[in-house]
């Protein structure tokens, strides 16, 4: 497999992830965060399957439908100050602003591109999931299942606020991508002498696409 078939797929594999997040707000009843994201990958299939064609032919919509979903159930501004790490303290209302939205319309863009070309066989929530050491935050483990058969664990990280349960990490394969972003904008902190509006102007994640498919070896 190429690098460039090798991206679309595990973009196609985040881009599902994105849209099983998208569907939460229709099931935000659910008892707990494992019935919540299990819920909405019964909502996931039943929506996408058989739209592909669709979707190709609209990829705005798309976008625009996990743009306004995601904002209601991923806490971006936890996962902004998380991956701007120590530099969040001296960045300035504006900036922290900024870059929250900048972060969040990049993972849109990029991911949106790969749900027409990935195809899938079953994605699935554990039936065993471990317990939480603390009320407020927890972990659900879910598998997304190639076509090919390739099977690629993800963990969602979930934290409460205000009694609402939201997403504020993922783990693909064994691999952080929040750690991983947070490492991308340390660097490009000292590539840009500190300079925040530099780095937010610039902002372009890279998902270390070799790493995602060979997973966490160590």
């Amino acid at each position: 497999m190429n690098a460039t078939s090798l991206s679309r797929r595990l973009a196609g594999v985040l881009m599902l992830l994105a849209m099983c997040l998208a569907a939460l707000p229709a099931i935000a009843q659910a008892n707990t965060p494992e019935q919540m994201i299990r819920d909405s990958v019964d909502e996931l299939m039943g929506n996408i399957e058989g739209r592909k064609d669709y979707y190709r032919e609209h990829p705005g919509e798309l976008e625009a439908v996990v743009d306004d979903s995601l904002e209601q159930v991923a806490d971006f501004r936890y996962i902004g100050a998380s991956v701007m790490g120590r530099y969040f303290r001296n960045a300035s209302p504006s900036q922290r602003s900024r870059f929250v939205d900048t972060f969040r319309q990049t993972l849109i863009d990029t991911y949106a591109k790969g749900l027409v070309t990935f195809d899938y066989q079953d994605i699935r929530v554990l039936e065993n999931q471990d317990a939480s050491r603390y009320e407020d935050q927890a972990s659900v483990e879910m598998e997304v299942v190639a076509s090919d058969g390739t099977v690629y664990p993800v963990s969602y990280s979930l934290r409460q606020d205000d009694g609402q349960w939201k997403v504020v990490n993922v783990i693909v394969n064994g691999i952080n991508l929040g750690l991983t972003f947070r490492n991308q904008f340390d660097q490009a902190m000292r590539d840009q002498s500190r300079d925040y509006d530099a780095v937010i102007d610039g902002w372009a994640p890279e998902l270390a696409v070799e790493e995602l498919e060979q997973g966490d070896e160590g």
